[in-house]
């Protein structure tokens, strides 16, 4: 196996012209290699759309003090975006309101205040605004329903197998006190209704929608992540449901698809059923039609118990 060259190595993500010339190529040189110009002393390799990440570095070599904010940020901290919100074909770039603006082809520039610890370091060096900053970055774009659903993504209990994380992103009291420091920023109205509407115990941006939709429709508050039996720490649990009518609410998302998850929803079903509870299970395809299904089910439900 041949070890590719720095060379080989450089021509495969975005570079500069700096970096170029460290290389010893000039301008002839590049025009000979396989790569594009994609906006001032940057290059691009190939045909192909280079990761946003290595994107994101090559321009902040470029221009100092900027950092990675609002929906390319959110797309660095893996976090999720409405479809409308997912577009990164732009970056977003902000600088401190003190500082000129980004004025890069294919860069949204942002002039912000940021107060301590609303940027920070992730691999390789790239700076980008902090999970909470983000959301806070994105309240003059995103609707009321996205805002509050990527904030319970923020606020959620991780688990450390399948987050690689033990602490959650923020906290409500953390976020209340960041729109506290950014009484005049535009959307900041819009963050606070929803940091209002947040709710920690959302696992997914699913059972988000479904709690809201649930709420637009005139239901009670769902509780959130309901035990079975609370004195015992083995115990299966809900997503959300209703213990005074002994509703339980579980979504199945994709990761419920394989074999070995099928059997673990089949044993925790049984084990809310066993205990006198009905259990409703929500799929993608509920969503089609404001989960038309389910409320139904639940209304049923309620007029039995009223009855």
């Amino acid at each position: 196996m041949t070890t590719p060259t720095a060379l080989e190595i450089m021509l495969s993500s975005p570079f500069t012209s700096a970096e170029a010339q460290r290389h010893g190529l000039d301008y002839f040189d590049l025009l000979r290699q396989n790569v594009r110009h994609a906006s001032r002393e940057l290059y691009l390799p190939g045909e192909g759309e280079p990761a946003i990440a290595d994107r994101v570095r090559s321009h902040l070599a470029l221009t100092p003090g900027a950092w990675a904010s609002h929906r390319t940020s959110a797309a660095l901290h893996g976090l999720w975006l409405p479809d409308q919100a997912a577009d990164h074909s732009w970056l977003h770039l902000s600088k401190p309101s003190h500082l000129p603006r980004v004025r890069r082809d294919g860069v949204v520039g942002h002039r912000v205040r940021v107060l301590p610890d609303e940027v920070v370091q992730l691999e390789r060096g790239i700076l980008a605004s902090s999970p909470a900053r983000t959301w806070l970055d994105l309240g003059n774009e995103l609707g009321p329903v996205a805002l509050v659903a990527l904030g319970d993504q923020l606020i959620r209990s991780p688990r450390p197998v399948f987050d690689g994380r033990s602490r959650p992103h923020t906290t409500k009291d953390a976020l209340a006190e960041m729109l506290r420091g950014h009484p005049k920023m535009k959307g900041v109205a819009k963050c606070r209704a929803a940091l209002a509407d947040m709710r920690v115990g959302a696992d997914s941006v699913q059972e988000t929608l479904l709690r809201l939709c649930l709420l637009a429709y005139g239901f009670p508050e769902p509780e959130l992540q309901i035990v079975l039996r609370p004195s015992d720490r083995f115990s299966f649990s809900a997503d959300m449901g209703y213990r005074s009518i002994k509703v339980a609410i579980q979504y199945d998302g994709d990761h419920h698809l394989t074999n070995e998850q099928r059997r673990r929803d089949a044993r925790r079903d049984a084990a809310f059923r066993a205990a006198g509870w009905v259990v409703i299970i929500v799929t993608a395809e509920d969503r089609q039609d404001d989960f038309a299904r389910v409320r139904a089910d639940l209304r049923s439900l309620f007029a039995a118990r009223a009855a």
